[in-house]
């Protein structure tokens, strides 16, 4: 199975949704003339990291960006890996990965499970309870949020149950870009996967964002690599690599959790 993918490497407007909105819009239609399987989208994109105006700015129960990710699906044939919203509920807000299919079906709600407290993140966000694996037109996949690549044993945990492309949403700071890029090529060495990473670029009054999305091979080759700015990075991945990796060194089978 092969699948294009195109990934939206976007500034954000800070705290602005209405804004982000429209701008999310004019790079999906552009992403679309390519074609693509999926579109990829990053972390925070409807609100930045606005944390402390989350009460007034959260979408509600994700209601609006779903509605919005569920309309340009359809619109384009398109798979999304919609990137991540702050959601609002009852319990609080998360920050949440929306995946949805071509048909504008909602397939995976992931909230993230590791918070940054770095970017006080856990000051105003609700840990996430569940995985993030998915199964997109036949094939499981595994999507994640930013700090969550730097846990080797929840990645492991999704692929050793058959994920064999992990898809990651961030908005990692261009001084430990660096380790973003170490980060994703080792998951993607270790797992036998492809590894999708879409960062955002620009800036927000606190922090400036690397950008550098990027995606990997099994062998974590990289194949497609953004620059820092404003990007629609595309490239095409064939699942079935994956599996020859796998044969050839056979690392799952070799496993031994019961030492770990």
């Amino acid at each position: 199975m092969n699948w294009t993918i195109a990934c939206i490497q976007m500034d954000i407007a800070f705290g602005d949704p209405q804004q982000n909105y429209r701008s999310a819009a004019e790079k999906i239609e552009k992403a679309a003339e390519s074609k693509p399987d999926i579109i990829v989208l990053p972390e925070l994109w409807t609100t930045g990291y606005d944390l402390g105006r989350l009460d007034e700015i959260a979408d509600n129960q994700a209601q609006d960006t779903l509605a919005f990710l569920q309309e340009a699906a359809l619109k384009y044939n398109v798979n999304f890996v919609g990137g991540s919203v702050a959601k609002k509920t009852q319990a609080g807000v998360f920050n949440s990965l929306l995946i949805v299919n071509r048909q504008g079906m909602l397939i995976k709600d992931y909230d993230k499970l590791h918070l940054f407290q770095l970017m006080k993140e856990h000051h105003f966000l609700k840990p996430g309870q569940k995985d993030g694996l998915f199964s997109l037109e036949g094939y499981e996949c595994a999507g994640f949020i930013c700090y969550d690549i730097r846990f080797p044993e929840w990645i492991r945990s999704h692929t050793s149950r058959g994920a064999k492309a992990i898809f990651v949403v961030a908005e990692w700071p261009m001084p430990r870009l660096a380790h973003w890029k170490a980060l994703l090529i080792s998951r993607a060495i270790e797992n036998q996967a492809f590894v999708i990473g879409v960062n955002r670029c620009g800036s927000d009054p606190d922090n400036k964002f690397a950008g550098h999305s990027m995606i990997i091979d099994p062998w974590g080759n990289i194949l497609q690599e953004a620059g820092d700015s404003e990007e629609i990075l595309v490239g095409t991945i064939d699942l079935a690599m994956a599996d020859a990796v796998r044969n050839m060194i056979p690392v799952f089978q070799d496993r031994r959790p019961e030492f770990y």
